[in-house]
């Protein structure tokens, strides 16, 4: 929770001076401006905002220049409105368009510390995955970072949107992303309650001859769930490899797969030998996604919600 540790400066005698002699309309003004600088005042001191480390991390003044070290950070400062205040991304920054043109200065888990350096932020936005002493590395050559732990529910993409936004002294609008992204699910939600007897999917995180996908207890389901769908695999827990027996005998009515790297995914899977039985493949409900807004736990998950759903019950977005 942010703690502002803010001072007021009185303002009373000049809203007194502004009122002699003067009409409504110039009083209305004066009181406007004076209420306006009541606020900047109240901005202006230090703050606190607490990570997901635990520590509570102080801020002069809102930072100007920011690093983020993980793609759906950078994704929820964008639409948070400070976008243009990062200028250190990671190699899989891609959204919005604007953050392709932000300088890499970080792959998936290992950064370029010297550049961070040089590049001298005035935070930098971490999470926790990797190795920590990277963290350390930084804070100890005096900049200040905020560690956001990687979200595997909804719940705690909320909690990054509303710890980013205090970060940035923009809670209003942290407030209004949230409840963008509930109405989004919420009418989604409002179409597939209809549905009377959801459909089985299988959701092929990565293809064959490796075959992975996602059982229960991931950031994955909580998408599947909210759409209003089940999970081929909601018996098994976490990230799973899987045997092409395995989807074959359990017969899902609908494939997913996030495979956009692959020149021809859905073709891949239609073709695969002995799956020509499935009922998702006799169907030809094999369905490519985009694999980052199904993946990151960013302001897109409304929209990795609806992406889901329209996959499985198209006849319900006509």
């Amino acid at each position: 929770m942010k703690t502002n540790m803010k001072w007021v400066a009185p303002v009373a005698a000049a809203l007194l001076l502004a009122a002699c002699g003067a009409n409504e309309e110039n009083i209305a003004k004066d009181t406007a401006k004076e209420q306006e600088t009541v606020e900047q005042v109240e901005a202006a001191g230090p703050y606190k905002v607490i990570d997901d480390r635990g520590i509570e991390v102080t801020f002069d003044e809102v930072p100007e220049t920011i690093v983020s070290l993980q793609p759906s950070n950078t994704e929820i400062l964008f639409e948070l409105g400070v976008g243009e205040q990062v200028i250190g991304a990671t190699d899989f920054d891609t959204y919005p368009e604007a953050a392709k043109e932000i300088e890499r200065v970080s792959t998936s888990t290992v950064i370029n510390a010297e550049r961070i350096l040089e590049l001298n932020p005035d935070v930098v936005i971490a999470y926790t995955i990797g190795d920590e002493a990277q963290i350390t590395q930084l804070e100890d050559a005096g900049l200040k970072v905020f560690v956001i732990e990687s979200a595997t529910s909804f719940d705690d993409v909320y909690t990054d949107i509303i710890q980013l936004a205090e970060v940035m002294d923009v809670e209003e609008k942290g407030e209004e992303v949230v409840a963008d992204i509930k109405a989004q699910i919420a009418a989604v939600q409002e179409k597939t309650n209809t549905v009377e007897t959801k459909k089985k999917v299988y959701y092929e995180v990565s293809p064959a001859p490796t075959i992975w996908t996602t059982g229960n207890n991931t950031f994955q389901q909580e998408i599947m769930n909210a759409a209003g769908v089940d999970n081929l695999f909601v018996d098994q827990e976490s990230w799973l490899s899987v045997t092409e027996e395995d989807v074959i005998t359990r017969n899902p009515e609908v494939i997913i797969t996030p495979a956009t790297y692959m020149e021809d995914a859905v073709g891949e899977i239609l073709g695969r030998t002995g799956w020509e039985n499935i009922q998702a493949v006799t169907d030809k409900s094999v369905v490519l996604v985009d694999g980052d807004v199904m993946s990151r736990p960013g302001p897109r998950i409304g929209e990795a919600v609806e992406i889901m759903a329209e996959a499985v019950y198209p006849e319900l977005f006509k």
